[in-house]
C-alpha cells in the first residue's frame, strides 16, 4: 500500500470524524488503561443484554460486565467462575450448580440463585440468538443452589453456562441492555452509540482485581482503525491481511489463531422444487464431484494468495477443537481429483468443461456483498476448479436471499464456535423443515444424526467428544472426504491486530467466528511493560 493511500485514509478518517478525538486520554502504562478498536458490527444492536446476544451468538465471547457460571480456558476446558461446583443427574435431565456466596451486583444488591434462575428462564423465553429449547426450567433451590431441568439431555450444557451473563432480577427491564448492572470484572461507565463504550474495573469484583482498570472500545471500520493506529490514538487496532505488511512506528502485529473458518456448502440432493424454492444441485448431488472438489482445492496456495499467509488450512468446521476428528484432513491432489471425475463419468468437453448425461459441470458460487475476503476466496476457488473442468461463476448477494439460494447453489460461509453444536447446526437433519434435510444446505445422514443425538445424551461433556468425532467419520460413513463431504472447508482466518509497543496482551484462547470482542476476553490480565 502506498504512502499516499495511507495518508488519504488518515485524512478521510479525521474529516469524517471516525478517528476518536474525544476526552478519553491516550492509554499508557501509568494509567493502566487501553483503547481497543473493533469493527462497527461488533457494537451490540440490542444493548449489553445476554438475552439478546451480548456474549452469545456467532461472536461468542465473555460478557465482561456480567459473571458467567463457568468459563472456557485457553485449551477450551471448563473452569468455574460464579459457580463453585456443578453436576448432572444420571438421566441427563437435571443440572445442579452451586454458586459463590457473598457476591454482589454493582448496585450493592446480593447475587443469588434466584437471579441465575431468572436469567436463564428469561433467555429461554426471549433469546433472539441462542437456542434454549433444551431448557425446561431453571429453579433456585436455595440462595446458592440452582437446578436446570432439561427437556432433553444436553451434555454440552457447560458451554452454554460459559456465555450467559447473569443479570439482576430486581433491576431488569426492557431498558437493561442500555444500562446494564452485573457482577463481572468491569462496569459499563459510558456508551456513545455508534462511537465507543467505556468500561471501568469493578472495585467489588469477587475475583482477582483487573490489571487494566479502564477499557475503551472504539467501533470503526478497518481503514479508520488503521488510520487511528497511525495517528497513535489507540493501543490495539483490528486489521485485515491486506494491511498485514504495513510497518507502523510504535506498533507490532499480533496474529491470533482461530476457528473462524470459511467454507462452501455443496447441496447433496437432486434438484427439486418445493413451495417455490429449489433444493439440490444437478452437479454437486454427485458425491464423487464433491470429493473431487475437495481434493482440487490447494488451501495453502489460497491462504497465500488471499490472506497473505495469515491463516491455516481448514478441513472441518471444528479444526483444533477437542471434538475435532483429524480424519477430515485432505491433501491437495489435482490428479486424483481429475481421476475421480473421469471414473464418475464426467468427461471433458472441447472447451475444457466437463459434462455428464447432458449436465454441464457448472456451479454458481455466491459470496456476501461487501465482504472482500469472501469474494477473493470465491474467485480463487473458481480459478482452481477451472483446472478440474468445472465452470464456476461467482456472484455477490445479500443475506436476504443468500440463505434460500444456498439450498441449490454454493455459498462462501463463515462459521466456527467454542461448542460442538456448530456441527449439529450445519449437518443434522431437521424433521420440521419440509424436506427432512439439514437447515443450511440439503444433506441428511441418519448415522451422522444418531451419533450427534447420542453425543448430546452422553453422561459427561468429555464422553461426548468421541461421538462428535464419529459423526464426522466412523470408518464407514460421515461428513469427511471418504464420506458424504457435503461441505468444503477452505481456511481458518487469523485475527490480526496492531498492538502498541509495551502492551502485553495476555495469551489468547483460539478465537471463534467474528473479529470482535474475543480479543478482550482476558483484557483484565493485560499489562504494560
Amino acid at each position: 500500500m502506498t504512502v499516499r493511500k495511507i495518508t488519504g485514509l488518515l485524512c478521510a478518517a479525521i474529516l469524517t470524524g471516525t478517528l476518536f478525538m474525544g476526552t478519553t486520554a491516550l492509554a499508557n502504562a501509568e494509567d493502566n488503561s487501553v483503547i481497543v478498536t473493533m469493527p462497527a458490527t461488533s457494537e451490540p444492536a440490542s444493548g449489553f443484554d445476554p438475552a439478546y446476544g451480548w456474549g452469545a451468538g456467532e461472536h461468542v465471547h465473555e460478557p465482561l460486565i456480567q459473571s458467567t457460571l463457568v468459563r472456557t480456558t485457553t485449551d477450551l476446558s471448563i473452569e468455574n467462575d460464579l459457580a463453585t461446583e456443578y453436576s448432572c443427574s444420571e438421566d441427563g435431565l437435571t443440572w445442579t450448580v452451586k454458586i459463590r456466596d457473598g457476591v454482589k451486583f454493582t448496585d450493592g444488591e446480593p447475587l443469588t440463585a434466584e437471579d441465575v434462575a431468572f436469567t436463564y428462564n428469561n433467555c429461554r423465553d426471549n433469546s433472539s440468538v441462542n437456542d434454549f429449547t433444551m431448557l425446561k426450567e431453571a429453579v433456585a433451590v436455595d440462595d446458592t443452589t440452582v437446578e436446570f431441568h432439561m427437556n432433553t439431555p444436553y451434555s454440552i450444557w457447560p458451554y452454554t453456562m460459559a456465555i450467559v451473563g447473569i443479570v439482576p432480577e430486581h433491576a431488569y427491564d426492557e431498558n437493561y441492555g442500555w444500562n446494564p448492572i452485573g457482577s463481572g470484572r468491569y462496569i459499563m461507565k459510558q456508551w456513545d452509540q455508534g462511537q465507543q463504550v467505556i468500561f471501568e474495573a469493578n472495585p467489588d469484583y469477587y475475583g482477582e482485581a483487573p490489571k487494566i482498570q479502564k477499557v475503551t472500545v472504539l467501533f470503526m471500520e478497518e481503514d479508520a482503525a488503521l488510520a487511528a493506529a497511525m495517528a497513535g490514538q489507540v493501543d490495539v487496532a483490528h486489521t485485515a491481511a491486506a494491511y498485514s505488511e504495513m510497518d507502523i512506528a510504535g506498533y507490532n502485529l499480533l496474529s491470533v489463531a482461530t476457528v473462524d473458518n470459511r467454507g462452501i456448502n455443496l447441496p447433496c440432493t437432486e434438484p427439486q422444487e418445493i413451495d417455490g424454492v429449489t433444493y439440490g444441485n444437478a452437479l454437486t448431488c454427485d458425491v464423487n464431484v464433491r470429493r473431487a472438489i475437495n481434493l482440487a482445492i490447494n488451501r495453502e496456495e489460497m491462504i497465500t494468495n488471499v490472506l497473505n499467509g495469515y491463516g491455516t488450512a481448514a478441513y472441518s468446521v471444528c479444526d483444533k477443537m477437542p471434538w475435532y476428528n483429524d480424519a477430515a484432513v485432505t491433501e491437495y491432489n489435482l490428479t486424483e481429483a481429475k481421476k475421480l471425475m473421469e471414473e464418475a463419468g464426467w468427461t471433458e468437453g472441447a472447451d475444457g468443461i466437463r459434462e455428464k448425461d447432458g449436465v454441464r459441470a457448472e456451479l454458481t458460487l455466491m459470496f456476501s456483498n461487501g465482504d472482500s475476503v469472501r469474494q477473493a476466496l470465491a474467485e480463487d476457488t473458481a480459478n482452481q476448479l477451472a483446472a478440474l473442468g468445472i465452470d464456476v461463476t461467482t456472484e455477490g448477494v445479500g443475506w436476504d436471499t443468500a440463505y434460500t439460494r444456498a439450498q441449490s447453489d454454493a455459498l462462501v460461509w463463515g462459521w466456527g464456535a467454542h461448542t460442538p453444536m456448530e456441527l449439529y447446526n450445519i449437518y443434522h437433519s431437521l424433521a420440521d423443515n419440509g424436506i427432512g434435510q439439514a437447515e443450511y444446505s440439503p444433506y441428511a445422514n441418519e448415522t451422522v444424526d444418531h451419533y450427534m443425538d447420542e453425543a448430546l445424551e452422553s453422561a459427561t461433556l468429555e464422553e461426548s467428544y468421541e461421538l462428535w468425532k464419529k459423526a464426522q467419520w466412523d470408518g464407514t460413513t460421515g461428513i469427511t472426504q471418504e464420506g458424504d463431504i457435503p461441505w468444503i472447508w477452505l481456511c481458518n482466518i487469523d485475527h490480526l491486530y496492531f498492538v502498541r509497543d509495551g502492551l502485553k496482551v495476555a495469551e489468547q484462547k483460539i478465537h471463534p467466528h467474528g473479529h470482535g470482542w474475543s480479543i478482550v476476553n482476558n483484557v483484565d490480565q493485560w499489562s504494560w511493560e
